[in-house]
């Protein structure tokens, strides 16, 4: 679990090809890598991958195709930036929102439009997620929580303060470059909620006027 308060700007120093599904990642990042170990959580655009191994300031990370294929992590290498953020704790202060690290869809950035104190970026919205964003609501970009400030048409727009820009690939971004977006976990978790008197598909649970009734197992 993450929240989306970027920790570190780092660099992609290679994407290494270990089969045809799978890919290994090694990204420079000292702060983050500062206590990772093995087996931890970091957060790579918006993207929670498992830390395999930590040298000298840098940590690799193996990658299936799947993610690849459904996040803009494919389209990173050698020498891109990203977002990187670890795991939070349970003393860990909440300062964007929850963040789970799965990515649900990539958006394309649509326009960018500088104000005086901050500039305001389009981005486009698969049709899929719409239900889930709402104005005023949270929604991860790349992995930094942000407010959306507008909805459009297939599309969001959010406010970007200079702290963001200068410390994130959001500041880098042009029109035409992909983005990982996550929507609120929370409002998935309603959505379901609402339609848990409707059959699930393979559900081994026993449905009666809207009441779960567990098998084999206590609830």
């Amino acid at each position: 679990m993450f929240t989306g308060i970027v920790e570190e700007l780092g660099e992609v120093l290679g994407l290494e090809n270990l089969s045809e599904d799978a890919a290994r990642l090694t990204l420079r990042g000292p702060l983050v890598c500062g206590d990772a170990r093995h087996g931890d959580s970091i957060a790579v655009n918006g993207v929670c991958l498992t830390v395999v191994d930590v040298v000298d300031g840098a940590f690799t990370a193996d990658v299936m195709k799947e993610t690849l294929d459904r996040s803009a992590l494919g389209a990173l290498g050698s020498g891109s930036p990203v977002n990187l953020e670890r795991a939070v704790t349970m003393a860990t202060r909440l300062g964007g929102h929850l963040v789970q690290g799965h990515v649900d869809g990539v958006g394309e950035v649509l326009s960018r439009r500088p104000a005086e104190h901050w500039e305001l970026v389009e981005i486009s919205l698969p049709a899929s997620l719409e239900r889930y964003v709402v104005e005023k609501g949270s929604i991860a970009v790349d992995g930094v929580s942000l407010t959306v400030a507008a909805l459009g048409p297939g599309s969001f727009t959010v406010s970007l303060i200079p702290t963001t820009l200068a410390a994130t690939t959001l500041g880098r971004r042009a029109p035409g470059d992909q983005v990982n977006l996550e929507v609120d976990v929370l409002a998935k978790h309603v959505e379901r909620l609402l339609h848990l008197d409707q059959p699930v598909e393979g559900s081994t649970e026993d449905r009666v006027d809207g009441t779960v009734s567990g098998r084999g197992g206590d609830r």
